[in-house]
């Protein structure tokens, strides 16, 4: 073998996941067709659930001081985020070429092999491992294998179709523009402002920078192989504004649509999706990106798992069955928010009605939660502990080695044994996971409320999620260990 794993991709999920490999000491060989970032910024900011991703590595420093803020929108509708108490604000203001650069610099810490300018021609699958045929920079092909390939490489993903993953859906009914300019002074206007001609969005970025979204009804969807000339964005603008934005220097400029597709499954074999490989939708509220990344860490830890001997191929199972769901979810919400912000007057309603609901405070959680990835629970089974499948709150902890908290004993990117009674028996029964499982004994900074109320001990996944915890499971403590971890050491 080459390496252990091939990662096809150095955006986001791609950059996420072989950190995430990296950090646990798996070989990977990440490939990019590009020569070099291409500055673009189609993701802007991270959702809470991504803050808290980020914070339990020791990523969010890397990304210097960033603007927060509770003000979020389901379908262009205005929703106060601010109702998910004691959840991360969202980050409203780094680019996504910013989010690739620092993930890209925390790779290379991790001694990550990112090649440039290597594009992936075919991906075969041959028994006990993958064989990727790859054209270098100076344009010979050559051959690359690894036990698992990984295709993180977009919406039009070569490996999901060199692979045969069926990916049904909706295709693209309309086309739209997306653009960065300079010089333009237009008063911000929040995405699901509708003229009758279509949609607009203004909104202030960093160094005089506007972003512009431009959704004109009735443009047929278009199979581009460049970009969108500066040009079509200015027409379209006038057209459905009156507003002459000819003046503007353009930074780039991007088109979308409004397909939606999800693949049937996340793994073939030794070949998985992640990220806008897996899944495309109409860009709402910058879930795209943000639910690649959490994709690549529902699936780093166990690939590695899985690669490091520690555990059977089934763990690579629940990848699928646990973001599939968060994927079908994705395109539900997406789609119900395209009807909202980009249909005509007949829609408006609608919009009304929707508008009064939102005032209440339980649907403004239920929408905010959906949008945030704040409601996701995954099927974990075994019992009824309110916690159980859920991610781990951050708690501030008092340790033997001092203060600490639930999101800090995660940054090494090992499961956690978290004992908050001081009871000697838990922790001896996990100790055969000791060289897979950190064992820490603590107690609760302040009194423990909500769900964390009268919990003795918890078990922490890698990605954060409750895989256990006491008292309320019906597994025992071993079995938990074992179906998340692999055999105890001394079997």
């Amino acid at each position: 073998m080459d390496t252990d794993v091939i990662v096809v991709g150095a955006g986001p999920a791609g950059l996420m996941l072989t950190g995430e490999l990296r950090l646990a000491g798996v070989d990977v060989i990440t490939l990019e067709k590009l020569p070099e970032r291409t500055g673009e910024s189609r993701g802007l900011g991270f959702t809470a659930r991504t803050m808290e991703v980020f914070d339990q590595r020791g990523l969010l420093s890397r990304f210097g001081e960033v603007e927060t803020s509770n003000v979020g929108h389901f379908g262009g509708l205005p929703v106060d985020f601010g109702v998910l108490e004691g959840a991360h604000q969202a980050a409203k203001t780094v680019p996504q070429s910013h989010t690739e650069a620092a993930l890209e610099a925390w790779v290379g810490d991790l001694g990550g092999d990112l090649r440039r300018s290597h594009e992936v021609l075919s991906v075969t699958g041959e028994g006990d491992h993958v064989t990727a045929e790859v054209r270098t920079p100076d344009g010979d092909s050559v051959r690359l294998t690894a036990r698992y390939l990984v295709g993180c490489d977009g919406g039009r993903s070569m490996v999901r179709k060199a692979a045969g993953f069926d990916f049904p859906g909706t295709a693209a009914t309309m086309e739209m523009f997306l653009a960065d300019v300079r010089g333009l002074e237009l008063a911000p206007r929040m995405i699901g402002e509708t003229f009758e001609g279509g949609m607009v969005m203004v909104g202030p970025l960093p160094g005089g920078v506007t972003r512009l979204i431009l959704c004109e009804r009735g443009t047929p969807p278009q199979r581009r192989t460049t970009a969108p000339s500066y040009e079509e964005v200015v027409a379209g603008w006038k057209r459905v504004t009156g507003e002459d934005i000819s003046h503007g220097e353009p930074v780039w400029v991007s088109s979308f649509g409004d397909a939606t597709r999800q693949v049937t499954t996340y793994r073939l074999g030794r070949v998985l999706l992640a990220g806008d490989a897996a899944h495309i939708h109409l860009p709402a509220g910058g879930q795209g990106m943000n639910t690649s990344i959490q994709d690549a860490v529902n699936l780093g830890w166990k690939l590695a798992a899985v690669v490091r001997g520690r555990a059977g191929e089934e763990l690579l199972d629940t990848y699928h069955t646990e973001r599939h769901p968060v994927g079908t979810r994705l395109l539900l919400n997406t789609r119900a928010q395209g009807l909202l912000f980009l249909s005509g007057p007949e829609m408006q309603p609608l919009r009304d009605v929707m508008k009064e609901l939102i005032a209440y405070t339980p649907v403004a959680r239920h929408l905010a939660a959906m949008v945030s990835g704040l409601e996701i629970r995954y099927d974990l089974g075994g019992g009824d502990h309110p916690l159980l499948g859920l991610r781990m709150p951050n708690l501030p902890l008092t340790a033997a080695r001092g203060a600490t908290s639930s999101t800090e004993l995660l940054r090494p990117g090992r499961g956690v044994l978290l004992d908050l009674a001081d009871n000697p028996h838990v922790r001896r029964r996990a100790l055969d996971w000791s060289d897979r499982v950190d064992i820490v004994t603590a107690t609760p900074r302040k009194p423990s409320q909500g769900d964390l109320a009268n919990t003795s001990a918890v078990l922490l996944r890698p990605d954060g999620h409750v895989a256990w915890a006491a008292p309320g499971c019906h597994q025992d403590l071993p079995t938990s260990l074992a179906r998340w971890f692999g055999p105890a050491r001394t079997a």
